[in-house]
């Protein structure tokens, strides 16, 4: 039987995800809403099927509904978070859970007490390059781990596929420490455990508006130094480029999902997915979201998981 979802919030990631939805074996969208007239009606005409809600209230009660996807703007993600856990749904939410940190405290708690099932989109929580990692960590073929490196650069900010979410380019939700660095920062402490800020800078334009044109952050998880560094300036090609350093061997996570392992030489791509990584890791993430709603083991990142990633965000970003 198939899980349905009402989806909230109708912009580039809700639009993804029901693409995602509706190719998948285990969840089909139900109903949607969106703010916007024009966003509501472009998801109107290519998934005929959905039932476009008149707002997120009727979206969420819509009968068949299990699971509330929120992908709107963090601002309103608690306000849509608790109409869900309101209407006794199971929530799965973007990150960051909220803009302020009190609020995403409270949400986890609220989650908590009520017994509900909570996700964050964290796709490394599945991917198939991370179980690759997590394999080579566990039988110790890296040797001692000596450091961990995070870099980005991106140009521009916000990148071409996301102009029309000017948001991210807004000190108040958006930056790409949130978007994209907090990923790393989950996969991080999924790797290593729990890490503590050591020390951080940040640099923003003089408007008092726009988001971070740098960042470095120095982490500590259990002895091991984590570095993250962030630019968005000048021209030349987007990084997202995570690496492991290690004492017999090293490996790096390149634009999301290319690992390649150094044995002393230079980086060997190792070959681990199939002709189409994204269709591969969408398949992995949803068959493990199912498993978490069933009470089955899963690896889908939490509410309390996502919350420790926002508390070292934030303190970079103040």
């Amino acid at each position: 039987m198939e899980t349905g979802v009402a989806i909230i919030g109708l912009g580039i990631m809700g639009t993804r995800m029901l693409g995602s939805l509706t190719a998948s074996d285990a969840f089909s969208p139900i109903a949607a809403w969106d703010p916007s007239e024009a966003a509501r009606a472009a998801a109107a005409t290519a998934f005929p099927d959905l039932e476009i809600a008149s707002d997120a209230a009727s979206a969420i009660a819509t009968p068949g509904v299990d699971v509330v996807y929120i992908a709107c703007p963090p601002a309103a993600h608690v306000e849509y978070a608790v109409m869900a856990a309101d209407a006794g749904k199971a929530i799965y939410c973007e990150k960051p859970l909220a803009v302020d940190l009190a609020e995403a405290e409270q949400l986890v708690d609220l989650v908590a007490s009520r017994g509900l099932v909570n996700a964050v989109n964290f796709p490394f929580g599945a991917a198939r390059s991370v179980d690759f990692i997590e394999a080579q960590l566990a039988r110790g073929a890296l040797g001692d781990i000596v450091g961990v490196d995070l870099r980005l650069h991106f140009v521009p900010w916000p990148r071409a596929w996301q102009q029309d979410a000017t948001w991210l380019s807004e000190r108040a939700e958006g930056g790409f420490l949130r978007e994209v660095g907090s990923h790393f920062i989950f996969l991080t402490e999924k790797l290593f455990g729990s890490a503590a800020l050591v020390e951080s800078s940040v640099t923003y334009p003089d408007d008092n508006t726009s988001c971070e044109t740098h960042f470095s952050a120095q982490l500590d998880c259990s002895g091991i130094p984590v570095s993250l560094t962030g630019t968005s300036f000048g021209v030349g090609p987007d990084i997202v480029e995570f690496v492991i350093w290690g004492s017999e061997r090293s490996i790096k996570l390149d634009n999301w999902a290319e690992v390649s392992i150094a044995s002393g030489g230079g980086w060997d791509v190792q070959e681990i997915f199939g002709p189409d990584p994204r269709r591969e890791n969408n398949t992995r993430f949803f068959g493990d979201l199912a498993a978490l709603l069933t009470g089955r083991p899963s690896s889908v990142a939490s509410f309390a998981e996502a919350l420790s990633v926002q508390r070292i965000v934030e303190a970079v970003l103040e």
